[in-house]
């Protein structure tokens, strides 16, 4: 170690007094703080004038763009925001059109020019960095992206992605079934989409599916067993399964430990992917049912944190930086980021805690394009029979699709109303609230008005038989 006193002070900490947050006395080529604790001692250079004139000149060029976007904003008719965003499906064209679309192509260009959105990280990742990021390099920033323009041929686009989508959703049903899953794990499976699935949409269930069997990226074992886990609750009731559950995996308390200890795994060595997030998700949904708020809490979080960090939360068909992505790609984004956004609002409706997600105009539509799952026919799997008389379920149309989408513009509501009548910090003035009363109540009324009609119930004339689950929910 060194004693030697210091021939040059430096501008900067050493990396190590900066982690933790002490005063650096700058000796070179070791501090005295690091010489004592024997830790290495590493400066970081100093930005030259040239970096720093750069960014300088980068900070002129955003002002200019920001003033430029303001100035059309004032002269077309505004955005969508969260109160007011419409809701697509597959036959519906860009989410932002009509009068809109000019304002939107021209803030498209702006935003555009601001960051390089999506990118392949050094672990072979999508990630995403921001304008600000040291990850990327000013060149990076400065160079144009043109957004990817759908808007002359929307439909084409749509229909054609939707065929594909659908076929392929098919084709993987036929497959499932005839994988030959052992139980308790298709009983297991098959509670998760029956009673999970359709109201949540935390999975696509033909990808993960088919990379079950293949051990393709949009499954793993910790999402697999977070989902078992989940599903113990209501497969209990079924005495066979249960008899398994008990004399094998401790009455089906495995599942949930070696979910949560490989998550754990991953996040150590760094790993995030898809079937991470999707696993924070139903652990946290999991958590919340059994009243472990803390932990429920914390679990989608990290989800909500690990959705910026691939970049769901922003659209990569418009704006898809360096990556490409496919069909299937596309819809599984759109379907995480829109699973979470909802989530995250009817986990801060149940703590009264403030929401985490925003809905801006850079994220992704809501849209569906496999719509398959519409039309499925559902019972209630796994339900016990009466012990009075015999009794069946007739199987009724699932509706699962047309449920999610009302119930992501529903959440798009809630946001407005959490953030400025129920915030927990009082921040919102009493005018700011009234003006949330004044705009969302209409906005309600208008859900409800837009609702499928197979979607409402009517308190004066309730079908014999309750419709599925998540259509009672959705009331």
């Amino acid at each position: 170690m060194s004693s030697a006193k210091a021939t040059k002070k430096s501008a900067f900490s050493c990396e190590p007094c900066r982690r933790r947050k002490v005063k650096c006395g700058g000796e070179q080529p070791m501090c005295q703080r690091c010489a004592a604790r024997n830790d290495e001692c590493v400066y970081k250079l100093n930005p030259t004038l040239s970096y720093t004139q750069r960014l300088e000149d980068r900070i002129k060029e955003l002002e200019e763009q920001l003033a430029k976007a303001t100035a059309t904003t004032t002269t077309t008719p505004p955005v969508a925001t969260d109160s007011k965003s419409p809701i697509s499906t597959h036959s519906s064209p860009s989410p932002f059109g009509g009068t809109q679309q000019d304002g939107r192509q021209q803030i498209d260009d702006s935003i555009s020019r601001s960051f390089r959105a999506l990118k392949i990280d050094d672990k072979g990742s999508i990630t995403y960095h921001g304008t600000t990021s040291f990850f990327n390099l000013p060149s990076d920033r400065t160079s144009a992206v043109t957004a990817v323009d759908l808007h002359p041929t929307a439909a084409d686009i749509e229909s054609q992605r939707r065929e594909r989508l659908v076929s392929n959703a098919w084709q993987q049903r036929v497959l499932e079934e005839h994988s030959g899953i052992p139980e308790p794990f298709q009983t297991l499976l098959n509670v998760h989409w029956c009673w999970i699935q359709p109201l949540f949409n935390f999975i696509y269930r033909p990808a993960f599916t088919r990379d079950m069997q293949s051990l393709g990226p949009y499954y793993s074992h910790t999402l697999l067993n977070a989902v078992l886990s989940h599903s113990i609750r209501w497969a209990k009731s079924d005495p066979n399964t249960r008899r398994i559950l008990d004399e094998s995996y401790d009455g089906g308390a495995v599942f949930g430990k070696h979910a949560r200890s490989m998550l754990f795994e991953e996040l150590s060595r760094g790993v995030c992917t898809i079937p991470t997030i999707q696993t924070l998700l139903l652990l946290s949904a999991q958590e919340c049912s059994l009243g472990n708020t803390t932990q429920a809490w914390t679990y989608s979080g990290l989800a909500f944190r690990l959705i910026d960090h691939l970049g769901i939360h922003v659209d990569g068909e418009r704006y898809p930086g360096s990556v490409q992505f496919s069909d299937e790609e596309v819809e599984i984004r759109h379907r995480v980021f829109w699973s979470c956004y909802f989530w995250d609002k009817i986990i801060s409706l149940y703590l009264g805690r403030s929401p985490s997600l925003k809905h801006t105009m850079v994220s992704p539509p809501q849209m569906m394009f496999d719509d398959s799952a519409e039309n499925e026919l559902w019972v209630p799997f796994g339900a016990p029979p009466l012990q009075t008389a015999p009794w069946k379920y007739p199987p009724a149309t699932a509706h699962s699709a047309s449920c999610f989408l009302s119930m992501c513009r529903l959440s798009v509501i809630f946001n407005e109303i959490l953030i400025h009548m129920y915030d927990p910090l009082m921040q919102n003035t009493e005018s700011e609230i009234l003006e949330c009363l004044v705009a969302q109540e209409p906005a309600l009324q208008q859900w409800w008005d837009e609702l499928a009609p197979y979607l409402k119930l009517d308190p004066a004339a309730l079908p014999a038989l309750a419709p599925p689950s998540h259509i009672v929910t959705t009331k």
